[in-house]
């Protein structure tokens, strides 16, 4: 069963117990605005705070009230034993120190966020790909993340990551970016950003991304 599916069966139930009508389930698949695997993409000019971008991302990706980030959590369906969903503020500092740390503009580490998981800490690719910054289990084990669903190693490894990737392309922001997507053999390979259509679409969202969160900092 998909998450659309999860979250109406939800929505149901809590209609025969309410007695309330149930909202309408979002639609499955990808859709205009959403980035990787049908997540939100967020459009910073659309609201004032990272706050309140995190909080629309969460309440487009679940159809629930953002304010709530436990109930949040079961409306996507997320695993028995998965942690509270990540309040914005904490997501905002754990950027800011694990930016600092690794020399990487927060700006740039919120825009793949964005466009990874929708700040869904819980976040579950449909190729296995985990938390925040969606690592690949191979991938966290090589960056020392146990647990890529701890919202405080996944932003330190995939930012970590992204401070490697800047290095190996001598610090063109875009073709690191595409490796985050499709891997820097793939870059290599083709010695630019990949001909996939998924990969171009891709890079084009988090780097307008990171041109609006850009704006927002001090």
């Amino acid at each position: 069963m998909d998450i659309a599916s999860n979250i109406a069966a939800i929505q149901q139930r809590i209609a025969e117990i309410t007695g309330a009508s149930a909202a309408p389930a979002p639609a499955s698949g990808p859709a205009a605005g959403s980035g990787i695997d049908g997540l939100p993409v967020i459009d910073p000019r659309n609201a004032g705070s990272f706050a309140s971008l995190v909080q629309a991302a969460l309440a487009s990706a679940g159809g629930t009230p953002a304010a709530s980030f436990n109930d949040e959590a079961a409306a996507l369906g997320a695993r028995a034993d998965a942690p509270a969903m990540v309040p914005p503020e904490e997501i905002e500092r754990l950027v800011t120190a694990n930016a600092g740390a690794y020399g990487v503009d927060p700006a740039l580490v919120k825009a793949v966020i964005a466009n990874e998981s929708g700040f869904n800490a819980n976040a579950t690719s449909r190729v296995g790909a985990q938390g925040l910054m969606q690592l690949m289990p191979g991938t966290a084990a090589g960056l020392g993340v146990a647990n890529a669903y701890d919202p405080v190693q996944n932003v330190a490894g995939g930012t970590r990551y992204l401070r490697g990737l800047l290095d190996r392309f001598g610090g063109d922001m875009k073709l690191a970016v595409a490796a985050y997507n499709a891997g820097p053999g793939a870059v290599e390979k083709y010695d630019g950003v990949p001909p996939y259509a998924e990969t171009q679409n891709y890079v084009q969202n988090v780097l307008a991304s990171y041109e609006k969160y850009r704006t927002q900092q001090p």
